[in-house]
């Protein structure tokens, strides 16, 4: 027995050595694999180049700056708009790239973005070089980025998704009575249609209402940017979308939708043909990708010592310390900003916001890092994107100027709270009951197996309330008027970007480049180089950084899987997780509103 218990532990031994070897190689390699895909890829740009954009991943406004896939090892990088702009400015200029080919078939980026995109490759235009569009299908957001074309041309077979904006938001209150969940819910607000999909089974009156002024808006602009590119009236755009005309390609190209009816094979000659190539010679393609590592990737922009810095805050906002890729937690914002605060060479701060918002204790941090910002006389811009509301309007509204886009969806000032209660649905589907013992009236208070009594409510509603009010105050100081006026144009209610600074809640329509000039003027520079904030990482880095952390390696894991299983329905799951990891008393727009 002693020998076998030697020969039993020397072996357990071995195998434990043996794996931690084996994970010590794995983890080794990874290291190994981060570290090379932090090095420039070499790519070689050849002359009589065609500029290829396909346009089809999620778009974030910063490079990397998104949710990513930690086990996507093969792309490391996702290009924000900001660098998107970049590249096609630089095409725009580089005698090697002869014409841009673009593929937006499924372009996957929100209204303002779309319209910053397509106005740089109206830009590119104008330096005689091509743009040719190519699908098989085309989305209605793909269109719109193809109709900037010179040519747009479609498979014989294919279709365009041309039919008009429409919102929709799901609601949940059938299914919570069903499960007898009892949501507590509290707002402050007549338009703050937060909480809706949780105490209602339709749209409300009021909802209906702001949701109708700014699809309207939004499609202006959708129609008359065609309009002006395609030189087809907004009229018979409007005909067209409500005909279904581009859902057969024989339609998309009678109501001129489309140019040509064609094949690959010949949209690549016809590039072969603009260019001078003759039938040997081979059409040289660059993917978006390949041409930002051959040029001046992670390169300040402008010359001189001082510096404008650019802090992207793009996601919802949440409490916590930690840098989450494509969200905005205080603990990482507060500290970007206290930094830039004391750094001596930063100038002036642009804060370009993409945010629905979030909890309002992180929200107030950051608001409160900006005015730090300011004090220590240091201009504050703001830059919105697609949206900039509720707790996104939160943290831009004391900055010295505020830049909207016409698409942007802004405002949404009001606050809510959302708790469900489980004592009813523990009884009556499980049979569970549930008792307790007090010290004093409220010490089960907060519990989310006892339902409130009707003074817990009111003091609830009444913290509800009071947090509405301070936000009202801080935006009536930040925009220079009353409470009253600030209330008339609250209410919970979104604005689109151009009504927006009609009634004040933003300065000036524009987008990044308009707000950076501003801080230049306001901080009075001449010469001034551009620091892009918060740094991101490649897919690979961040999976070598999770893997370090046990939650983190299995929040990785889950999220990867989910995301592959859910598909289209994974948003709709991301913003039940985030609300069920809400704390305290929210400034969001938590329910999933698709714009199509």
């Amino acid at each position: 027995m002693p020998q076998f218990l030697k020969y039993l532990l020397a072996s357990c031994l071995g195998t434990t050595l043996a794996l931690g070897l084996l994970l010590f190689l794995g983890f080794g390699a990874l290291v190994g694999l981060a570290g090379s895909a932090s090095e420039d890829k070499q790519v070689q740009l050849s002359s009589n180049s065609v500029l290829e954009l396909k346009l089809d991943a999620v778009i974030p406004e910063k490079t990397n700056n998104t949710e990513m896939s930690p086990f996507d090892l093969e792309s490391p990088y996702v290009l924000g708009v900001t660098d998107i702009v970049k590249m096609i400015r630089l095409a725009k200029e580089d005698p090697d790239i002869k014409g841009i080919y673009l593929n937006p078939s499924l372009f996957m980026a929100g209204k303002a973005s779309a319209a910053t995109i397509r106005a740089a490759l109206e830009d590119f235009k104008t330096s005689g070089k091509f743009i040719i569009a190519y699908a098989n299908f085309y989305s209605q957001s793909g269109y719109y980025m193809a109709s900037v074309a010179d040519s747009v041309l479609l498979n014989p077979v294919g279709g365009i998704e041309f039919k008009g904006y429409a919102a929709t938001i799901t609601f949940f209150k059938e299914m919570l009575d069903k499960l007898d969940v009892q949501m507590r819910i509290f707002y402050a607000g007549q338009f703050k249609s937060a909480t809706e999909p949780f105490r209602l089974d339709k749209i409300s009156e009021q909802n209906r209402l702001q949701t109708r002024v700014y699809l309207n808006a939004l499609y202006d602009i959708f129609i008359q940017d065609i309009s002006r590119t395609r030189n087809i009236p907004a009229e018979e755009l409007r005909l067209v979308a409500d005909r279904l005309d581009g859902f057969s390609a024989e339609g998309a190209l009678k109501s001129r939708l489309v140019d040509r009816l064609v094949h690959e094979d010949e949209v690549l000659e016809l590039m072969k043909s603009k260019i001078g190539l003759d039938d040997k010679e081979k059409l040289r393609k660059i993917s978006l990708t390949d041409y930002y590592l051959a040029k001046d990737k992670g390169q300040e922009k402008g010359s001189g010592k001082d510096k404008i810095a650019v802090v992207y805050a793009e996601g919802s906002i949440t409490d916590g310390k930690s840098s989450v890729a494509g969200g905005i937690t205080d603990g990482q914002y507060v500290k970007i900003l206290r930094m830039l605060r004391k750094d001596e060479n930063i100038k002036a701060i642009v804060l370009r916001i993409n945010s629905p918002g979030g909890s309002v204790m992180a929200s107030e941090n950051i608001f409160r890092e900006v005015l730090l910002c300011k004090q220590a006389g240091k201009p504050v811009v703001v830059s919105m994107g697609d949206v900039a509301a509720s707790g996104g309007y939160y943290i831009a509204c004391q900055a010295d100027s505020i830049f909207a886009e016409p698409g942007t969806i802004t405002g949404s000032i009001g606050v809510f709270g959302l708790i469900p209660i489980l004592q009813k649905t523990m009884k009556e589907n499980v049979g569970i009951t549930v008792d307790t013992v007090k010290t004093g009236r409220h010490s089960a208070f907060g519990s989310p197996l006892l339902d409130f009594s009707p003074e817990e409510s009111q003091m609830i509603q009444a913290r509800i309330e009071a947090t509405y009010e301070d936000f009202l105050g801080k935006v009536a100081v930040g925009r220079h008027k009353t409470r009253d006026q600030v209330d008339s144009i609250a209410q919970g209610r979104v604005w689109p970007g151009q009504m927006a600074k009609q009634i004040g809640l933003v300065d000036e329509i524009g987008g990044l480049d308009r707000a950076i000039q501003a801080a230049s003027r306001l901080a009075q520079l001449e010469k001034y180089k551009i620091r892009e904030y918060p740094e991101t990482k490649t897919p690979i880095e961040q999976l070598v950084e999770k893997l370090m952390n046990a939650e983190d390696r299995e929040e990785a894991v889950s999220t990867s899987v989910l995301k592959s299983e859910l598909g289209e329905l994974y948003p709709m799951y991301r913003s039940l997780r985030d609300l069920r990891n809400a704390k305290g008393i929210q400034a969001r727009l938590p329910y999933e509103l698709v714009v199509f």
